[in-house]
């Protein structure tokens, strides 16, 4: 067994809340206002994992017309009344963080997602102040996932060297950005994307967030 990381990286959506398979039900909602229908087998393939500003891009190259400024503000409502209504903790990962504070492992997020998008999901699930001040987003990076920019900029600014950070993620585009960074990879398959599609060089696959603590030598 592995010895304990010096530092966990979690992705948030998916891996600290059981956000993905609701805005991914939303997600095709907006695509299909926007005119592109897609099925939602087909969104988790092509967008989970991936920066919001990635979406945008894809969305409108498909489109052939720019979606201006403030295009997604008709729709916020809808993400906000489906996390209100249904968003809780991905079953099983507040015991595994409580077991990684009581090793005394560092933890921090580094996610996709806008900052206010986190304070809302990781607030409604009572797990911001877990993590307060070590919440980093692809906003701050050059590149989001797959690239290893947030991955990396995360380590930097938690003071650990990258080879000794593992990152806890539930997509293919995070796990290929920690495998770019160089970092264990400990692939969640017990949300949208199966696990077969996290396999992989430097990658252990789980589906139950009880086993991590294991999983990290703890």
């Amino acid at each position: 067994m592995s010895a304990p990381p010096d530092l966990v990286i979690f992705d948030c959506d998916g891996v600290l809340v059981d956000s993905e398979r609701i805005a991914v039900q939303v997600d095709a909602r907006v695509l299909a206002d926007l005119g592109w229908p897609m099925p939602e087998a087909e969104i988790v393939r092509r967008f989970v994992g991936r920066s919001d500003a990635d979406f945008v891009a894809d969305v409108e190259a498909h489109l052939g017309r720019s979606l201006g400024a403030g295009w997604d503000a008709a729709y916020q409502q809808w993400y906000v009344d489906a996390f209100e209504r249904d968003l809780v903790a991905v079953d099983g990962v507040v015991g595994a963080l409580e077991a990684l504070a009581a090793a005394g492992v560092p933890t921090c997020v580094a996610s996709g997602g806008g900052h206010a998008k986190m304070r809302r999901t990781l607030g409604l699930t009572g797990l911001f102040d877990r993590f307060e001040g070590r919440i980093f987003s692809a906003d701050e990076v050059p590149h989001g996932k797959p690239a290893p920019d947030l991955f990396l900029h995360a380590a930097d600014r938690m003071g650990v060297e990258p080879a000794r950070c593992a990152v806890v993620e539930d997509s293919a585009y995070g796990v290929a950005a920690a495998r770019a960074a160089g970092m264990r990879v400990l692939g969640f398959g017990g949300g949208v994307t199966p696990g077969d599609r996290l396999a992989g060089d430097g990658t252990v696959v789980f589906d139950d967030m009880r086993d991590l603590p294991a999983l990290l030598g703890l």
